[in-house]
């Protein structure tokens, strides 16, 4: 179940605990966002699809380990998956445990005009420290920001700077990278200091408050593709404008 071009929606929350309800808001948000998605089927040890008739309660009953198993819409030809994972504290910033929510989706019309929304309503639905949506190709250049070398330190692409590794970000309300589509919690807008309306007017002008006092923020008008001059530009002056991110600024 692949596609060649994907869109990539990531968020970062709090661990879950006891009778948590936060994979279904997950789930329930991106078929809000997204008219006519259901994702009601699941991937067998076979690899084969099988419908979900009780999607809900089977979820209920299979989150486990921090997280919840792949559910997808069960359409081969346009494939829509998405997972949960628990992060322990050994590996997360600040050593505070996290619950992270992977999807993908084809990067087509539909998907890029609800993709705001939907990383809105997955972040806000499972109380998000902050989240990114990005293109895959682009997320791979971003990927090799933290990623090691055999020599050891990070080796980024396209002259984008290098970034900490997870575990060694002061704070989980510090995001680890940027994106297309960035959601930042109220507590990950203040840690990095945004917004400030001397300096962040573009990036307002493609920005929305959400209901808790987060923000989604656009990078770009269109999806990021780092082979366009203008959209890598785009992303380096932001690096420059938030240290915070990644972890540069911390001591």
């Amino acid at each position: 179940m692949t596609t060649p071009h994907r869109l990539l929606l990531t968020v970062y929350a709090p661990a879950l605990a006891g009778d948590d309800n936060r994979p279904l808001a997950a789930i329930h948000g991106m078929e809000q966002a997204l008219p006519g998605l259901r994702l009601e089927w699941r991937v067998t040890g076979g690899r084969r699809l099988a419908a979900l008739p009780q999607r809900d309660a089977w979820l209920v009953g299979k989150i486990k380990d921090g997280g919840f198993p792949l559910v997808c819409n069960g359409d081969e030809s346009y494939p829509v998956t998405v997972m949960g994972r628990g992060n322990d504290g050994l590996f997360s910033p600040g050593g505070q445990a996290l619950f992270e929510v992977h999807a993908r989706l084809p990067l087509d019309a539909s998907v890029i005009k609800a993709a705001a929304e939907m990383l809105e309503r997955v972040a806000e639905g499972t109380h998000s420290f902050w989240g990114r949506a990005t293109p895959h190709d682009a997320a791979i250049d971003i990927a090799y920001q933290t990623a090691p070398t055999l020599e050891g330190p990070p080796s980024p692409r396209r002259g984008l700077p290098a970034l900490k590794v997870f575990e060694h970000i002061r704070s989980p309300e510090i995001p680890y990278y940027l994106g297309w589509l960035n959601y930042w919690s109220s507590a990950a807008a203040q840690a990095i200091g945004f917004p400030d309306p001397a300096r962040d007017a573009e990036l307002l002008s493609r920005a929305r408050r959400t209901a808790t006092g987060g923000w989604v923020v656009q990078l770009t008008e269109t999806p990021l593709d780092l082979d366009n001059p203008a959209h890598l530009d785009a992303l380096k002056r932001a690096y420059e404008r938030f240290p915070e991110i990644g972890g540069r600024a911390a001591p």
